[in-house]
């Protein structure tokens, strides 16, 4: 199946099966991407892992991302499934606004997901429902606030021992 079938056809199943929660779909550099509400993410991911003719069951990626203009739906989780069988790769995405950060985990689909998921609470503060141990798994445990957020600086601006000349500033 060519991506543009597929684009169509797992649009069509997410529709006929999820109706409002399917969002919209696109073709972004030669990959089929929907954009689901996040209160169906858990039952999507199922879906498609069940599906007899899809079969996506392998999760490549799952990855957080911050977008602070977007208002309303600051904060995404990108989902990349893999079919195996049939050699397929699409993109899931969610978003949700940063005072409610709520994503509902998919681990009971792809145990997998447990760490990639504890790292984007780490990260961007995305709280994954349900998930079995949501907890920092990269930074201390004291750190107030999530460092790949957009709204932190990427450098200390008090620091004295740089010299902006030798980075081309």
């Amino acid at each position: 199946m060519d991506k543009e079938t597929l684009l169509t056809t797992v649009q069509d199943k997410l529709k006929a099966q999820f109706g409002g929660g399917f969002i919209s779909s696109e073709m972004v550099s030669d990959f089929p991407v929907f954009v689901l509400n996040r209160d169906i993410i858990c039952d999507a991911v199922r879906f498609l892992y069940d599906d007899a003719d899809l079969s996506f069951q392998f999760l490549t990626t799952l990855a957080g991302t911050h977008y602070p203009d977007n208002k309303g739906h600051e904060l995404g989780v990108m989902y990349q499934l893999h079919s195996l069988r049939n050699n397929y790769r699409i993109r899931l995405k969610v978003f949700v606004n940063i005072n409610e950060p709520n994503v509902p985990s998919i681990t009971p689909v792809f145990l997998g997901a447990n760490w990639m998921e504890r790292q984007e609470f780490d990260f961007f503060g995305i709280n994954f429902t349900g998930h079995p141990n949501l907890k920092r798994i990269l930074n201390m445990d004291e750190m107030t606030y999530h460092p790949m957020r957009k709204e932190f600086p990427l450098e200390d601006g008090t620091r004295e021992d740089k010299d902006d000349k030798m980075f081309g500033r």
